[in-house]
């Protein structure tokens, strides 16, 4: 996420890539509000995108009822804030992901427990 410092910064900013183990990465389902904010990842950048969505995301949103129902092939993907279709077999480096980088899925026809967005 983009922030823009209203002064010059006069000191070095600390929260670069290289200050963290792994880059970070946020991830977010659209419209289900059981998860009210992104989850912050720490993942590698050589990890393939088809992994962030057959073992990552199922290990932190796999307790909502709606998850099991995903059509995968489906869904709506949006890179900050833009449209995005993933390469699943490509790292996320290479679907251009990087540090502190915003993603959100939409699952169309799946809106949360009873349509309820939660």
């Amino acid at each position: 996420m983009t922030v823009i410092a209203l002064k010059p910064y006069s000191f070095p900013p600390q929260d670069t890539v290289e200050k963290f183990p792994a880059p970070l990465l946020y991830v977010g389902w659209e419209e289900h509000l059981m998860f009210p904010a992104p989850f912050c990842l720490p993942l590698p950048p050589d990890t393939p995108f088809g992994a962030l969505e057959a073992q990552i995301l199922p290990s932190i949103y796999g307790g909502h009822p709606d998850f099991p129902k995903i059509d995968w092939s489906a869904v709506q993907w949006t890179l900050s804030g833009n449209p995005f279709t993933p390469d699943r077999e490509k790292s996320l480096a290479e679907n251009g992901i990087g540090h502190k980088t915003l993603i959100r899925f939409r699952t169309p026809g799946l809106n949360g427990i009873k349509g309820s967005c939660s």
